[in-house]
């Protein structure tokens, strides 16, 4: 598994707000504790708001939301896809000055909210993996809106690819990288989808009626319980 990879499965773990042992974590990422360790350390100061140490456990001192701000996920959408672009580029000035906007943006948002404090993204993320996956994002907003089925391709953490029948139900940000919370027919439960790991998103005939147990109301009932 990628670090990057690993750093997002950890947010996803953290996520509950409760408290993690390193081992229990290392176990389930298939890693060494000092591996573990290390990838909180890099979390930490890239300022994720993580709390703890080795031999204590670690935790999220605060919650990881979508941010309250006037912008639309468009927008944000739009804003993030410019600057990786930018940063990418071989002007240093221009790649300089996206980091810098970054930054400044970071500053501005509340801790309450999906991009981690300042820099996170540009320090976590390379830009080839910020722009990722933004082909698929209109489709994701559509589907999610008239509530459409999606038949994706999707590249697993283990580079294996699967053919999915999926219910998209909510898009978040995560300092520069989306996920798509979705009811899987294939797994037939609950998937958090990394947007930039999809292949292919074909809206599917047909609306979807919601079902007891598989609305985004019981997935958020039931993170709430962990």
């Amino acid at each position: 598994m990628r670090r990057t990879d690993r750093l997002i499965e950890l947010i996803q773990i953290l996520r509950d707000g409760r408290l993690h042992r390193a081992a229990d974590m290392a176990r389930e990422l298939g890693v060494s504790e000092r591996t573990t360790y290390r990838d909180m350390a890099t979390l930490q100061a890239s300022g994720v708001p993580v709390a703890g140490e080795p031999g204590m456990g670690y935790q999220l001192s605060a919650p990881i939301t979508l941010p309250p701000l006037n912008l639309t996920l468009v927008e944000l959408e739009a804003l993030h896809l410019g600057m990786a672009v930018v940063g990418d580029a071989a002007d240093a000035e221009l790649s300089a000055a996206a980091k810098s906007l970054s930054a400044k943006i970071d500053a501005v948002l509340p801790e309450d909210r999906s991009a981690a404090p300042t820099g996170w993204g540009f320090a976590v993320y390379p830009f080839a993996d910020a722009a990722a996956g933004f082909q698929f994002m209109p489709v994701l907003r559509a589907a999610i809106r008239s509530r459409q089925k999606l038949q994706i391709d999707y590249l697993d953490l283990d580079n294996t690819l699967t053919t999915r029948t999926i219910r998209p139900l909510k898009l978040e940000y995560w300092g520069r990288v989306w996920t798509c919370t979705a009811w899987c027919e294939m797994t037939d439960d609950f998937r958090v989808f990394r947007v930039d790991r999809m292949e292919r998103a074909e809206v599917l005939p047909g609306l979807f009626v919601e079902e007891q147990g598989k609305t985004l109301a019981d997935y958020a009932l039931r993170e709430g319980r962990r």
